[in-house]
């Protein structure tokens, strides 16, 4: 073996150098860091670090003797006829003797266990002590309380009495009442002194009581405590010699004491290392009591397990898996399954349960019930407000809405003096526009919403975020479609209703008209009595939009609209879409509050700090109060139009309520789609196969996905049905390009584009690419799309018909029909029937078709030819023979 330094072997036994280094010293070698260390030098610092730290395992000490003796005497016996004999007597001891040190051991544990009885006799004493305070308190306390409200009932009854006496004089009352006072509190010195005296009376005969049954279980546990003693020394007794009995262990020490002087008797072994043998009463063991079993000690206890149900306190939250509920009250599940069906419901194992059965299940079974609402973290984020803040007044919101073409975009763009129409495809307005003006009366927040009736979305959500409604009606249009929803879209909101009725300067303009078919959908004008301001106008000239704002503020003062200005800001998302540059870009109208930059955000399933901030006009600003739209930046993702904008205070609880629910939103998807299906398993069964055209969905901004994905669901019909496999804001990605092609399906981009690699995968994959910017082109190349998909149709047109004059036998083709042409023409393998007093009889195929012996391919009409039909020889003279064909027709969805 290699020799090592001092500084190897610390770093090797992890010591540290000076200390292995003192050691040394005081194993008397003295060494430096980097001095060798020998074997030898090794082994005699371990043997004196063993010695140092009380190892003696290397002294031959013993800690066991043993010894065996023998002895042989004669012994004369008695024999029959006066005679003696001889008997050889041999006698064998053996005694084992231990070391003084387990002797010393056992006499400290005899110690140990005698404080430790006098520390439960000490503890029991003063818990019988205890007892006997406690119950004088009690006593004491209840003749207290009861005194109390026994005084308490007679001084009641003497202040009604007194009141019952009020008329009479008022000394002789006096004077009545003061005997009164003196008696009632003599009477009440009285009863409490009875009442203490009877409680000290009853909590002495219950401290005697308790007493008495403390003295007795205390003599019980006593006795028991000495019998179990007993027995244990007397089976530590039995048990101490390792190879003979007790009445052979006392003769032969007596012995021992005789020949040796009395030496002293060791004491018994300890109890310990007998039962580590495993006793000589166990079965198996040495001695003469082998075979038998062992008598039970005191470490054996008589603890049965209790057999009652334990109550558990079981957290339901609105659902729960009926396997779930059966884990927390610790049962089986088929236990609840039969709990379930005594109540008359039927469940399996992993069915979901509600709230109100589970508590009523939990209860049946006898547990405590804890309902919990799961979002109650949800309420406390948004419960937790500033609400100081007084309420001032804001600008109206106003939704500009109307049918397509009526002059919504024209008006609203007269009013900011911009040129937003010229800007939208095909100049109708596929956004939710958000602005805010300067009037010189106040401000004024539009929201402009599309007039197509794909955008129904859009138009409800600009309703339930306003405060007033104008309805553009043209005046050479009249009522339309849109503009009849536009009206429901505002009753259901419960907001008042202005009409504008644009396009005066036109010849044909016929604003009674309007009126007269507005009043069929409850719209009165107020010069007829009714609710609605009625203002003519006139976008293209400008004509009378002054009185129109002044018919908006005028009903805004009516409605009295306040808002909190300052705090905690609060909205809702107008619009969303997913920039390329930038990120997820939500339009919010604050609502109550102020927003500033670096604000966290809560958007439905969304969430995110504010990062930048800009108004309708692109412009960065770093607030906004009430009733101005703004877009903002940072979100986790794109929002959903309508969902709720909230400002809290902690991000990570934002974080949480979001995905709880983006969780719940699955969940309610998942239940829907399950619900569906059992639904319509049966009517799919017997509908057959069903084309369907699949479609991946990509837009600008969140509404525009909506009202398409709405419109091409409503397209399906009971042959073809479109499927939406994806849809999304932003742009046509390479994973969008890899999902048409799994699911077989076409790409629509409204407003977006593919980007590089998209294309090159929309290529390699063949797959169909579109683009468009305006919404009826893309609602119509579906619906074509969709007919292309429909089953034909199928029309059997006669080309010609042939009279039969006379029937002819070959022994090829059997019977040959001679026929003249009268309509038409007959073609050779052509579909024909064969018409016998003007019944079908036979249909089938033409075979051979022949003029004169010439094969032909066909006949017209006046001529005469040989008909041979296929697999069929019953033609007779006077038949007529009818050859059709087969036309396909295309269908339509119209």
């Amino acid at each position: 073996m290699t020799q090592l330094t001092v500084k190897a072997l610390s770093e090797e036994i992890g010591t540290p150098v000076d200390r292995l280094m003192e050691q040394l010293a005081d194993a008397g070698m003295n060494k430096a860091s980097s001095d060798h260390v020998s074997d030898e030098e090794k082994q005699k610092l371990l043997s004196h670090l063993k010695k140092e730290h009380g190892d003696k395992s290397g002294e031959s000490e013993p800690t066991r003797l043993t010894l065996q003796r023998k002895t042989r005497s004669t012994l004369s016996v008695a024999a029959g006829g006066g005679k003696s004999k001889d008997v050889q007597v041999e006698v064998r001891k053996k005694r084992t003797y231990v070391k003084r040190s387990t002797i010393e051991d056992d006499a400290k544990r005899e110690a140990e266990e005698a404080a430790k009885r006098e520390a439960e006799e000490l503890a029991k004493r003063e818990a019988e002590e205890q007892a006997k305070r406690e119950a004088a308190e009690k006593a004491q306390r209840e003749a207290d309380e009861k005194a109390k409200r026994e005084a308490d009932a007679k001084r009641e009854a003497e202040e009604k009495a007194k009141r019952a006496q009020a008329d009479k004089a008022k000394k002789e009352m006096n004077a009545k009442n003061a005997d009164a006072n003196t008696q009632a509190k003599k009477e009440a010195d009285e009863l409490k002194r009875r009442q203490e005296e009877e409680a000290q009376r009853k909590a002495e005969q219950e401290a005697a009581k308790l007493v008495e049954e403390a003295r007795k279980l205390a003599e019980e546990n006593e006795a028991r405590w000495s019998e179990e003693e007993t027995k244990k020394k007397e089976l530590e007794n039995s048990d101490y010699h390792v190879t003979t009995s007790r009445y052979a262990r006392e003769a032969e020490d007596a012995a021992d004491r005789k020949e040796e002087g009395g030496a002293r008797r060791k004491k018994k072994k300890p109890a310990k290392e007998e039962q580590s043998r495993g006793g000589r009463n166990q079965r198996g063991g040495k001695g003469r009591n082998k075979g038998k079993l062992a008598k039970p000690t005191s470490m054996q206890h008589g603890f049965d397990k209790s057999a009652t149900v334990a109550k558990q306190d079981v957290v339901i939250g609105e659902t729960i898996v009926l396997s779930e509920l059966a884990n927390k009250m610790s049962v089986k599940a088929t236990e609840v399954i039969k709990v379930m069906m005594k109540m008359g419901a039927m469940a399996t194992i992993n069915q979901v349960i509600d709230q109100e059965t589970a508590q009523l299940v939990a209860e049946e079974m006898g547990h405590k019930v804890v309902l919990r609402k799961e979002n109650e973290l949800e309420e406390a984020v948004l419960s937790d407000r500033d609400t100081n803040a007084e309420a001032v007044p804001r600008a109206p919101v106003v939704t500009i809405m109307g049918h397509v073409d009526h002059g919504k975009t024209s008006t609203l763009d007269y009013i900011r003096r911009t040129h937003v129409a010229s800007g939208e495809a095909g100049g109708i307005t596929q956004h939710i526009g958000a602005y805010h003006v300067e009037t010189d009366n106040g401000m004024i927040t539009f929201l402009d919403t599309p007039g197509h009736a794909a955008f129904t979305a859009m138009r409800a959500r600009g309703a339930q975020a306003t405060d007033i409604v104008v309805l553009v009606v043209a005046a050479d249009d009249g009522v339309m479609p849109q503009t009849v929803e536009a009206i429901q879209h505002a009753k259901a909101a419960g907001v008042p209703l202005i009409v504008a009725v644009n396009k005066i300067d036109k010849e044909d303009a016929n604003p009674d008209n309007v009126k007269n078919e507005l009043a069929q959908y409850d719209v009165i004008p107020e010069e007829w009595g009714g609710e609605n301001m009625f203002v003519h106008i006139s976008a293209k000239q400008g004509t009378n939009i002054d009185g129109l704002l002044e018919a908006i503020l005028l009903q805004s003062e009516v409605l009295e609209l306040t808002a909190v200005a300052e705090g905690m800001a609060s909205g809702v998302v107008v619009e969303s879409r997913l920039d390329k540059g930038r990120g997820p870009v939500a339009t919010v109208l604050v609502q109550s509050g102020t927003l500033n930059k670096g604000d966290i955000v809560l958007c439905g399933q969304e969430y995110g700090r504010v990062r930048a901030m800009r108004d309708e006009l692109g412009k960065e600003i770093t607030e906004a109060g009430p009733s101005i739209p703004v877009e903002i930046l940072g979100l986790s993702g794109v929002p959903s139009s309508g969902d709720e904008a909230t400002v809290v205070r902690d991000e990570r609880k934002a974080r949480e309520v979001a995905n709880y629910r983006a969780g719940k939103f699955r969940e309610v998807k998942l239940a829907r789609q399950q619900k569906s299906k059992l639904e319509n398993m049966f009517s799919n069964m017997t509908a057959g196969e069903v084309a369907e055209l699949n479609v991946v969905l990509k837009a600008d901004v969140q509404g525009s996905v909506e009202a398409i994905a709405d419109s091409l669901l409503k397209l399906s019909t009971d042959e073809v049905k479109v499927n939406i496999v994806g849809s999304g804001v932003g742009g046509i990605t390479e994973t969008d390009a890899v999902l048409a092609e799994a699911s077989n399906a076409i790409i629509l981009g409204f407003n977006v584009r593919a980007d590089a690699s998209a294309r090159r995968a929309i290529e390699a994959a063949s797959v169909d690419l579109r683009y468009y910017s305006i919404i009826y082109q893309l609602i119509d190349e579906v619906k074509q799309a969709m007919g292309g998909m429909l089953a034909p149709e199928f029309k059997q047109e006669i080309i010609g018909l042939a009279e039969v004059r006379d029937v002819f036998k070959s022994p090829k083709l059997g019977a040959i029909a001679g026929c003249m042409v009268t309509e038409g023409l007959i073609k050779r393998n052509n579909p024909i029937r064969v018409l016998r007093d003007n019944v079908v009889i036979y249909e089938g195929e033409l075979e051979s078709l022949r003029r004169f012996k010439d094969d032909v391919q066909e006949v017209k009409n006046g001529y005469e030819c040989g008909i041979g039909v296929k697999n069929y020889n019953d033609v007779r003279v006077g038949d007529q023979i009818e050859v059709f064909e087969v036309v396909e027709i295309k269908r339509t969805l119209d």
